[in-house]
């Protein structure tokens, strides 16, 4: 299958194999990404040896299982029968590459590199030494190193104060895709959806290629839903269950923290979260919120005024919001499940929430509308009072040449028509928001972000400087 999107990690993969010596490249990114995808298609020529770690195996089942390969592979190595540790291990590879007699850029893929690393395997320590020791001494070797367990791969490989410290070459922290890569993955599929049909989709189970992966040309978004999440047989049916307890050690406390986050939409500041997940506030948590943040699953905002105490935190993993809200503990499954719950005030509530958070992740993109590439610009939000009325900004960009954009997201099918009450509270929140201190000397452009745009009726005329639709998402 055709490479979609990924113009900027292909780039860098393509320097690895013009580079003149070796390269050590770390990938790291949410499960079901597409990271072993990109890796083995791209390199499909190079790769001269591919393994991935075993989920749950101890030293001796990843031991056994990497090695394998070698048996058959490996002229050379005598004692690849007898390997019973990691130094062993990377000598018989060793031995293995020495026997292959092409010059050419020869890759390495060791995927979901955290499962080798069981306790006291010293798995590390000998993978530090296979590179310092073999590989930087040649220069036609591309290793690469991947994990879903984002943490464990930024902890102990980019941040290694070891064997390992500076010498990873490169690192690709690989997102999921765009609005417009979906589309394009779509298409390449032959199904073709209109943008809002693809928007409704990317709210429910985000850019992630695998979940892509199971649609069928002919289904309509529902269809697949209906198919896909609330059927016993469905793709993702079990996906939640399989997908925080396969990346994290103790995934109750992360459960427990995105329980305390789906609870909230516009986000939680961490007291509250340790409040509302009953986790004690030291070192366990922090290392839970890192690895949640550094997988992808939750994204932490900074406040307009950079008090980091107020920063909030977002749980921006959209299958994982649709399944607490819809699939779990639901008492409905089956098809047609989906076209009935799609039409209840629950879902009205989701989707407005969900495309929000659609449009957070699009941020480049509603820069480029509003040309705002060359200007330097700090994205925030704002919770604020002024004598007992409260008003909240989700999104806004603080710009260097005296603009503050301050963004409605409203998520409706037709043109977004603004009324007398709502601009009643457009004034009020512009009001409150222009009295902070930061906003001295500049001046504050409202900005209206919608699928269809919006009416040019009397209070659009006299509030609104900017309007943004669906299609500025798929730039």
């Amino acid at each position: 299958m055709k490479i979609i999107g990924r113009l900027n990690e292909i780039e860098v993969l393509k320097t690895c194999i013009d580079a003149k010596e070796s390269k050590l490249v770390a990938v790291y990114g949410r499960r079901r990404v597409g990271k072993t995808f990109l890796i083995r298609n791209y390199y499909a020529k190079q790769l001269v040896f591919d393994i991935a770690g075993l989920h749950n195996g101890n030293m001796k089942d990843q031991l056994t299982h990497f090695i394998k390969p070698l048996k058959t592979k490996s002229k050379k190595s005598k004692k690849v029968e007898d390997v019973s540790t990691w130094m062993m291990a990377f000598e018989a590879l060793a031995n293995y590459l020495d026997g292959l007699k092409s010059n050419s850029k020869k890759v390495i893929f060791i995927d979901e590199l955290p499962w080798f690393d069981t306790p006291r395997s010293k798995f590390l320590m000998a993978f530090e030494n296979f590179w310092n020791s073999y590989c930087t001494k040649r220069t036609d070797l591309i290793v690469v190193i991947c994990g879903s367990a984002a943490s464990w791969m930024i902890n102990k490989i980019m941040k290694n104060k070891g064997g390992l410290h500076n010498r990873v070459s490169e690192r690709i922290k690989l997102n999921p895709f765009t609005l417009l890569e979906t589309e394009k993955f779509l298409k390449s599929r032959e199904i073709i959806w209109s943008k809002y049909d693809i928007t409704k989709l990317y709210m429910t189970i985000g850019g992630i290629p695998f979940y892509l992966n199971n649609i069928h040309k002919g289904q309509s978004v529902t269809q697949f839903i209906d198919n896909a999440c609330f059927t016993a047989t469905g793709a993702l049916y079990l996906e939640f269950q399989e997908l925080y307890a396969s990346l994290f050690s103790n995934s109750n406390l992360h459960y427990n923290v995105i329980k305390a986050l789906v609870s909230v939409s516009k986000g939680v500041t961490r007291n509250d979260i340790i409040s509302k997940s009953k986790i004690s506030g030291g070192g366990t948590f922090s290392k839970v919120m890192e690895e949640l943040c550094e997988s992808g699953f939750v994204t932490k905002y900074l406040p307009f005024d950079n008090n980091v105490n107020l920063a909030l935190y977002r749980l921006t993993d959209f299958f994982t919001i649709f399944y607490l809200k819809f699939m779990h503990n639901s008492k409905a499954n089956g098809l047609g499940t989906w076209a009935t719950k799609s039409l209840g005030q629950s879902y009205k509530s989701w989707s407005g929430f969900a495309f929000e958070s659609v449009c957070m992740q699009h941020v480049s993109q509603i820069k480029k509308a509003l040309q705002l590439t060359a200007i330097y610009t700090e994205t925030s939000s704002w919770k604020g009072s002024h004598e007992g009325q409260g008003a909240q900004i989700d999104l806004l960009f603080d710009r260097a040449d005296s603009v503050i954009n301050i963004f409605e997201i409203k998520f409706n099918n037709t043109i977004f028509t603004i009324s007398k009450t709502y601009a009643k509270e457009l004034r009020n929140k512009i009001q409150i928001f222009s009295m902070q201190p930061q906003c001295i000397n500049k001046n504050i452009f409202l900005t209206m972000l919608t699928v269809n745009g919006i009416a040019n009726n009397t209070y659009a005329k006299e509030l609104v400087q900017n309007t943004i639709n669906l299609d500025d998402l798929f730039n």
